[in-house]
């Protein structure tokens, strides 16, 4: 009976995972398939980036797995289930979890050190006509090799990295060097894959910081703003493209006696014209999205996409002010820089972790919800990526526009969602940590009833799972044990949560001063071609 208790929970599990995958495989076909360029389009940099994609979105999935598994071993009441009373039986299950999430971070970091940049080169090289395959592929792992060299570093300073404190000043050097290699001997490889991950973390933070909290802005409040009218934008097209070729007339009216332009007056016709080029190409497009059935529907659902826009307000408000109370927690509570900030439970009344409580009682409630936030952590990456394109300091790489991205910008924009996904556990840590550290497990506590008894008698109570309880009483998820695995990454990432906030708090005022959105945002850009933009309208 026990076995079959055990079967059935595992499958339930997994097969939410199962389908899980199969929504996220064909989403990610869909959203490369709606940006990709028709033009340029190969098929080995649309399977990567599809993968790649995918690969993402599925690590990011493993998060509510694991809460839903350890939650899963208890009942209600606090006792463990027949199948998960073994102690051996626990631990395969932990382990399968955990096995799970270094399968995943390893695929990642084959992608972001071999695949991706292998694949990024391989189509830099190919718009060399001269060039052959060979040469091309020679070429290109001649540059991924650069990778490759920074992950085997990572991975070797991990391996040498001590997990555990290192000996008292009054120590003999002997026991100092004793120490080194018991800690190089029992490192198995896992410690160097967890601190290679953890550096690419580090990445991932800075990407969180730039394009996830500009998101979480900009996407409720342009749904709440809309955009403008389009017969509105094409009258006031008509009166601009009639305003610069007035201008155009008045400049090549100076040169009808024969007297030549100066080299001035040349300039300010040659912008003109570049700029009448793109006027009309933006009549073309206002004219066909005026036509289109989408942008009809598109005002029919406004009110609509108001309600929506209100609700991702006040969810990202909510993050925000959770996270604010969970780093406050850590900064009151916690032992400071030299233990990471890391705090067993909550001080705090956290709003977030809270609603994940107080939703336990109703299956599957609290696991729909963490499912809904890592998946709103990823959506609006996504569309911080969008609004803001892929930049390199003050230098903007590449656009990512619909049915227009270049393979090399799709390349970019699956390997900044690798890396956000990496962050995505620790910000869900920080906005529910006793959630995310025990899901909904309770415990049962033996206490002696108040006032005169007779004998012994005790009565038992539950008591939802925290730092305080018995160890062999609550499972600690594996993406907890995961996240806290180095203490100095961990006082990075307490740091970089109060940017994630003030970048927030920044894009937040930039989008509220911004005004509505063309209703062809993107589309139209002055360094495109004509090739491009008759390959977007037909």
């Amino acid at each position: 009976m026990a076995a079959q208790s055990l079967l059935a929970e595992s499958v339930l599990g997994w097969s939410i995972f199962t389908f899980i995958l199969l929504v996220i495989l064909a989403f990610c076909w869909i959203y490369i398939r709606k940006f990709q360029s028709r033009q340029e389009s190969e098929v080995i940099s649309t399977i990567t980036a599809i993968c790649a994609l995918a690969i993402a979105l599925i690590t990011s999935a493993l998060l509510p797995v694991d809460i839903f598994l350890v939650s899963f071993m208890k009942y209600p009441n606090g006792t463990y289930k027949e199948w998960a009373a073994n102690n051996e039986t626990r631990g395969q299950i932990e382990d399968t979890v955990l096995y799970g999430y270094y399968t995943l971070y390893s695929i990642i970091l084959f992608c972001v050190f071999l695949w991706i940049p292998f694949v990024y080169f391989y189509y830099e090289e190919r718009d060399d006509d001269n060039m052959n395959k060979c040469s091309q592929v020679k070429n290109a792992l001649k540059y991924t090799v650069g990778f490759v060299i920074v992950c085997i570093v990572l991975l070797l300073i991990g391996a040498f990295v001590p997990l555990e404190p290192p000996p008292a000043q009054n120590s003999t050097q002997w026991e100092k060097v004793q120490y080194l290699f018991e800690e190089l001997g029992s490192s198995h490889g896992l410690p160097a894959l967890s601190f290679s991950i953890s550096s690419l973390t580090l990445i991932g933070m800075l990407a969180v910081i730039t394009y996830t909290a500009y998101g979480m802005s900009v996407l409720p409040l342009n749904l709440i703003k809309g955009t403008r009218s389009v017969a509105y934008e094409r009258l006031e097209n008509t009166e601009d493209i009639d305003d610069v070729e007035h201008q155009i007339e008045n400049l090549k009216s100076k040169c009808k006696d024969g007297r030549p332009l100066s080299s001035r007056d040349r300039n300010n016709l040659q912008e003109l014209e570049g700029k009448l080029q793109v006027l009309r190409r933006r009549g073309r497009h206002l004219e066909i999205a005026e036509r289109n059935c989408c942008t009809k529907v598109g005002s029919a659902l406004r009110p609509l996409k108001i309600l929506m826009g209100i609700f991702f307000v006040m969810v990202a408000l909510l993050f925000i002010v959770a996270l604010f109370i969970s780093n406050l927690d850590k900064a009151l509570h916690s032992a400071g820089i030299s233990s990471g900030f890391i705090i067993f439970g909550t001080n705090l009344t956290n709003p977030l972790n809270e609603l994940l409580l107080a939703l336990q009682p109703v299956f599957p409630l609290d696991y729909i919800l963490i499912t809904v936030i890592t998946m709103y952590f990823v959506l609006t990456s996504m569309a911080g990526i969008r609004n803001m394109g892929i930049w390199f300091f003050w230098i903007r790489l590449y656009k990512i526009r619909p049915k227009r991205t270049r393979p090399q910008a799709l390349l970019f924009l699956c390997m900044i969602l690798l890396l956000i996904v990496l962050h995505t556990s620790y910000m869900i840590y920080s906005l529910a940590p006793q959630y995310v550290m025990y899901g909904s497990q309770k415990y049962l506590v033996q206490m002696a009833p108040a006032g005169p008894t007779s004998g012994n008698t005790t009565f038992g109570t539950t008591r939802i799972c925290d730092a305080d309880a018995p160890e062999d009483q609550c499972t600690v998820t594996r993406s907890y044990l995961f996240l806290h695995k180095f203490w100095f990454f961990s006082t990075i990432y307490y740091f970089g949560n109060w940017a994630f906030i003030g970048a927030f708090l920044i894009g937040l005022v930039v989008s509220c001063c911004r005004g509505k959105k063309s209703v062809i945002e993107g589309e139209v850009e002055a360094d495109d071609s004509d090739i491009s933009d008759d390959e977007y309208m037909h």
